[in-house]
């Protein structure tokens, strides 16, 4: 059930990240990124075994803000590439400092939501950095990776350079914020173990971008 789940949430998520560039342009590609990330951020905290892997939620969501940033290099250029990355870490601080703060209140005899947002948005200061930080590092080396490898193919074959740049810097992230996170509280071979079935799961899903890049092209936007 979760593997069946897993491939309608990606063309669910790709699906949207299109209808977001058909209707608004450049400025919808934009916008998903930081929706994108704050969304995964939310999303991450469950977990789910697929295929036999325990995986976060987020992955998928979070894995759209590399579809989107390899649109943004393909069709309008690496600048607005990594304008949507700094967007999207912008909103990952601003969601991380405004969750903290809605904490602080005191709730009323009549809420219902305090103890499960507790539970939901409690800071591990350590686990936000390196998440942030993360986040930072691999998605402007994906937008970095894609332009040179545009430029060493010539404009073509799309699927390669969306390929590689993706499942490297996403797996990439993925273990480094296993180990700068969590280091420490799991030992060696359990960080491993953690990062490497995200980064499978990862993987799947980077593959499965290329498609919905294609859709994406409209060279009539190319700058």
């Amino acid at each position: 059930m979760n593997e069946k789940l897993l491939f309608i949430e990606i063309f669910t998520v790709f699906s949207l990240l299109l209808l977001a560039k058909k209707f608004f342009g450049k400025n919808g590609v934009l916008a998903w990124i930081p929706l994108a990330t704050i969304t995964a951020n939310i999303l991450t905290v469950k977990n789910a075994s697929i295929f036999g892997l325990n995986t976060a939620i987020g992955s998928v969501m979070f894995a759209s803000t590399f579809l989107a940033t390899d649109i943004l290099t393909e069709c309008y250029g690496v600048k607005d590439a990594q304008r949507g990355v700094l967007m999207g870490f912008f909103g990952a601080v601003m969601f991380m400092i405004c969750s903290q703060i809605a904490l602080l209140y005191s709730p009323s005899s009549i809420d219902y939501a305090s103890e499960a947002m507790k539970n939901l948005f409690a800071l591990n200061l350590r686990v936000n950095l390196a998440s942030v930080i993360m986040y930072l590092a691999a998605n402007m080396a994906d937008v970095f990776l894609y332009d040179k490898l545009k430029k060493r193919t010539a404009g073509k074959k799309i699927w390669l350079r969306n390929n590689v740049s993706t499942i490297l810097c996403n797996c990439a992230e993925n273990f480094m914020f296993v180990f700068f996170g969590f280091y420490g509280v799991y030992n060696f071979s359990q960080c491993m173990e953690i990062a490497c079935s995200i980064s499978i799961i990862e993987a799947i899903v980077g593959v499965c971008d290329t498609p919905f890049l294609y859709a994406a092209l409209d060279r009539k936007s190319v700058v």
